[in-house]
Protein backbone atom coordinates (compact mmCIF):
# COMPACT_ATOMS: atom_id res chain seq x y z
CA UNK A 1 0.00 0.00 0.00
CA UNK A 2 1.23 3.49 -0.94
CA UNK A 3 0.12 6.35 1.29
CA UNK A 4 -0.32 9.49 -0.80
CA UNK A 5 -1.04 12.97 0.56
CA UNK A 6 -2.30 15.08 -2.31
CA UNK A 7 -2.92 15.09 -6.04
CA UNK A 8 0.46 16.70 -6.77
CA UNK A 9 2.46 14.07 -4.86
CA UNK A 10 1.92 10.89 -6.91
CA UNK A 11 4.00 7.68 -6.67
CA UNK A 12 6.07 8.72 -9.69
CA UNK A 13 9.13 6.52 -10.08
CA UNK A 14 8.11 4.33 -7.17
CA UNK A 15 5.02 3.44 -9.18
CA UNK A 16 7.17 2.87 -12.28
CA UNK A 17 9.46 0.57 -10.31
CA UNK A 18 6.57 -1.42 -8.87
CA UNK A 19 5.04 -1.82 -12.32
CA UNK A 20 8.36 -2.88 -13.88
CA UNK A 21 8.98 -5.42 -11.10
CA UNK A 22 5.42 -6.77 -11.35
CA UNK A 23 4.57 -5.87 -7.76
CA UNK A 24 0.86 -5.13 -7.19
CA UNK A 25 -0.12 -2.17 -5.04
CA UNK A 26 -2.92 0.20 -4.19
CA UNK A 27 -2.82 3.91 -3.32
CA UNK A 28 -4.54 5.24 -0.21
CA UNK A 29 -5.09 8.99 0.25
CA UNK A 30 -4.13 9.50 3.89
CA UNK A 31 -5.10 13.17 3.67
CA UNK A 32 -8.69 12.11 3.00
CA UNK A 33 -9.10 9.17 5.39
CA UNK A 34 -6.94 7.47 8.05
CA UNK A 35 -4.89 4.48 6.88
CA UNK A 36 -6.97 1.31 7.13
CA UNK A 37 -6.61 -0.88 10.19
CA UNK A 38 -5.24 -3.72 8.07
CA UNK A 39 -1.91 -1.94 7.49
CA UNK A 40 -0.57 -4.40 10.07
CA UNK A 41 -1.35 -7.25 7.66
CA UNK A 42 -0.02 -5.66 4.48
CA UNK A 43 3.16 -7.05 2.86
CA UNK A 44 4.63 -3.52 2.95
CA UNK A 45 3.67 0.15 3.06
CA UNK A 46 5.27 3.22 1.52
CA UNK A 47 4.64 6.86 2.41
CA UNK A 48 5.20 9.72 -0.04
CA UNK A 49 5.82 13.46 0.36
CA UNK A 50 3.47 16.17 1.59
CA UNK A 51 3.17 19.93 1.78
CA UNK A 52 2.42 19.56 5.49
CA UNK A 53 4.87 18.92 8.29
CA UNK A 54 4.89 15.50 9.90
CA UNK A 55 4.77 17.36 13.24
CA UNK A 56 1.65 19.41 12.52
CA UNK A 57 -1.12 18.99 15.14
CA UNK A 58 -3.91 19.95 12.74
CA UNK A 59 -5.24 18.52 10.56
CA UNK A 60 -4.96 15.19 12.33
CA UNK A 61 -4.03 12.95 9.42
CA UNK A 62 -0.21 13.21 9.83
CA UNK A 63 -0.51 11.96 13.41
CA UNK A 64 -2.90 9.23 12.24
CA UNK A 65 -0.37 8.12 9.65
CA UNK A 66 2.51 8.10 12.13
CA UNK A 67 0.40 5.94 14.43
CA UNK A 68 -0.33 3.57 11.53
CA UNK A 69 3.41 3.39 10.75
CA UNK A 70 4.18 2.63 14.38
CA UNK A 71 1.66 -0.23 14.36
CA UNK A 72 3.05 -1.52 11.06
CA UNK A 73 6.62 -1.48 12.39
CA UNK A 74 5.52 -3.28 15.56
CA UNK A 75 3.84 -5.91 13.38
CA UNK A 76 6.99 -6.39 11.28
CA UNK A 77 5.57 -4.78 8.13
CA UNK A 78 8.40 -3.23 6.06
CA UNK A 79 8.00 0.53 5.67
CA UNK A 80 9.47 2.86 3.02
CA UNK A 81 9.24 6.56 3.85
CA UNK A 82 10.10 9.28 1.33
CA UNK A 83 10.64 12.89 2.56
CA UNK A 84 7.47 13.50 4.62
CA UNK A 85 7.23 9.71 4.80
CA UNK A 86 10.83 9.50 6.01
CA UNK A 87 10.15 12.10 8.67
CA UNK A 88 6.99 10.27 9.73
CA UNK A 89 8.92 7.00 9.92
CA UNK A 90 11.60 8.65 12.04
CA UNK A 91 8.95 9.95 14.44
CA UNK A 92 7.25 6.54 14.56
CA UNK A 93 10.59 5.00 15.55
CA UNK A 94 11.36 7.54 18.27
CA UNK A 95 13.35 10.06 16.21
CA UNK A 96 12.77 13.79 15.78
CA UNK A 97 11.98 16.30 13.06
CA UNK A 98 13.74 19.67 13.32
CA UNK A 99 14.03 22.84 11.20
CA UNK A 100 16.37 22.26 8.27
CA UNK A 101 19.54 24.35 8.30
CA UNK A 102 19.74 25.02 5.45
CA UNK A 103 16.42 24.23 3.75
CA UNK A 104 17.05 22.27 0.57
CA UNK A 105 15.29 22.57 -2.77
CA UNK A 106 16.75 21.14 -5.92
CA UNK A 107 19.02 18.37 -7.13
CA UNK A 108 21.38 17.91 -4.20
CA UNK A 109 24.39 15.57 -3.88
CA UNK A 110 24.58 13.23 -0.91
CA UNK A 111 27.64 11.98 0.94
CA UNK A 112 26.91 8.24 0.81
CA UNK A 113 27.27 5.84 3.71
CA UNK A 114 27.26 2.06 3.21
CA UNK A 115 26.43 2.02 -0.50
CA UNK A 116 22.65 1.70 -0.36
CA UNK A 117 22.30 5.42 -1.11
CA UNK A 118 24.46 6.74 -3.94
CA UNK A 119 25.87 10.26 -4.16
CA UNK A 120 23.05 11.34 -6.46
CA UNK A 121 22.10 14.03 -7.12
CA UNK A 122 18.73 13.41 -5.44
CA UNK A 123 15.74 15.71 -5.58
CA UNK A 124 15.27 17.52 -2.27
CA UNK A 125 12.37 19.74 -1.20
CA UNK A 126 12.23 20.19 2.56
CA UNK A 127 12.24 22.92 5.18
CA UNK A 128 12.41 20.44 8.04
CA UNK A 129 14.95 17.71 8.65
CA UNK A 130 14.56 14.18 9.96
CA UNK A 131 16.92 12.71 12.53
CA UNK A 132 18.16 9.13 12.58
CA UNK A 133 15.97 7.30 15.10
CA UNK A 134 17.45 5.17 17.90
CA UNK A 135 18.98 1.94 16.64
CA UNK A 136 18.94 2.99 12.98
CA UNK A 137 21.92 3.40 10.65
CA UNK A 138 22.53 6.60 8.71
CA UNK A 139 22.88 5.86 4.98
CA UNK A 140 23.91 9.27 3.68
CA UNK A 141 24.11 12.93 4.53
CA UNK A 142 23.57 16.28 2.81
CA UNK A 143 24.39 19.75 4.06
CA UNK A 144 21.14 19.85 6.05
CA UNK A 145 21.73 16.57 7.88
CA UNK A 146 20.89 12.88 7.46
CA UNK A 147 19.65 12.05 3.98
CA UNK A 148 18.51 8.50 4.71
CA UNK A 149 18.46 5.79 7.35
CA UNK A 150 17.55 2.14 7.72
CA UNK A 151 16.58 -0.14 10.58
CA UNK A 152 15.66 -3.75 9.92
CA UNK A 153 13.40 -3.84 6.84
CA UNK A 154 12.53 -0.13 7.12
CA UNK A 155 14.06 2.65 5.01
CA UNK A 156 13.50 6.39 5.30
CA UNK A 157 14.83 9.12 3.02
CA UNK A 158 14.79 12.90 3.34
CA UNK A 159 14.96 13.22 -0.44
CA UNK A 160 12.45 12.28 -3.15
CA UNK A 161 13.63 9.25 -5.17
CA UNK A 162 10.10 9.03 -6.59
CA UNK A 163 10.34 12.47 -8.23
CA UNK A 164 10.30 12.54 -12.04
CA UNK A 165 11.28 15.68 -13.96
CA UNK A 166 7.56 16.37 -14.49
CA UNK A 167 6.88 16.13 -10.74
CA UNK A 168 9.84 18.37 -9.92
CA UNK A 169 8.72 20.96 -12.47
CA UNK A 170 5.15 20.84 -11.17
CA UNK A 171 6.29 21.52 -7.60
CA UNK A 172 8.43 24.37 -8.86
CA UNK A 173 5.44 25.83 -10.67
CA UNK A 174 3.23 25.51 -7.58
CA UNK A 175 5.87 27.14 -5.36
CA UNK A 176 5.51 30.36 -7.35
CA UNK A 177 6.85 33.27 -5.33
CA UNK A 178 6.41 31.59 -1.94
CA UNK A 179 10.14 30.79 -1.82
CA UNK A 180 11.83 34.15 -2.62
CA UNK A 181 15.31 32.68 -3.03
CA UNK A 182 14.20 29.95 -5.44
CA UNK A 183 15.35 30.34 -9.04
CA UNK A 184 12.39 28.56 -10.60
CA UNK A 185 13.67 28.77 -14.16
CA UNK A 186 17.03 27.24 -13.24
CA UNK A 187 15.37 24.49 -11.22
CA UNK A 188 13.12 23.57 -14.14
CA UNK A 189 16.17 23.48 -16.41
CA UNK A 190 18.06 21.26 -13.96
CA UNK A 191 15.10 18.93 -13.59
CA UNK A 192 14.82 18.49 -17.33
CA UNK A 193 18.59 17.95 -17.76
CA UNK A 194 19.53 16.05 -14.59
CA UNK A 195 16.39 14.08 -13.77
CA UNK A 196 16.52 11.59 -16.63
CA UNK A 197 17.59 7.97 -17.08
CA UNK A 198 20.56 8.01 -14.68
CA UNK A 199 18.43 9.36 -11.83
CA UNK A 200 15.68 6.86 -12.66
CA UNK A 201 18.22 4.03 -12.50
CA UNK A 202 19.59 5.15 -9.14
CA UNK A 203 16.04 5.37 -7.73
CA UNK A 204 15.33 1.83 -8.94
CA UNK A 205 18.55 0.59 -7.27
CA UNK A 206 17.44 2.21 -4.01
CA UNK A 207 13.99 0.62 -4.20
CA UNK A 208 15.58 -2.74 -5.05
CA UNK A 209 17.81 -2.43 -1.97
CA UNK A 210 14.82 -1.70 0.26
CA UNK A 211 12.94 -4.67 -1.25
CA UNK A 212 15.92 -6.91 -0.48
CA UNK A 213 15.87 -5.76 3.17
CA UNK A 214 12.70 -7.73 3.73
CA UNK A 215 9.76 -6.29 1.80
CA UNK A 216 10.19 -8.96 -0.86
CA UNK A 217 10.39 -11.83 1.62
Amino acid sequence: MILQHGTDGPPGRLGEWLAERGIPYEVHRSDQAPPPEDVVRRPWIASLGSELSATTPAPSWPADEIDAMRRAVDAGVPVLGLCFGGQALSLALGGRVEPADPPEIGWVPVDPGDGIVTSGPWFQWHFEQLTVPPGAVELGRSAAGPAAFRIGPHLGTQFHPEATPAIACRWTELAGHTVPWLDAGELVRQSEVVGGDAVRAQAFRLFDAWWAMGAGA
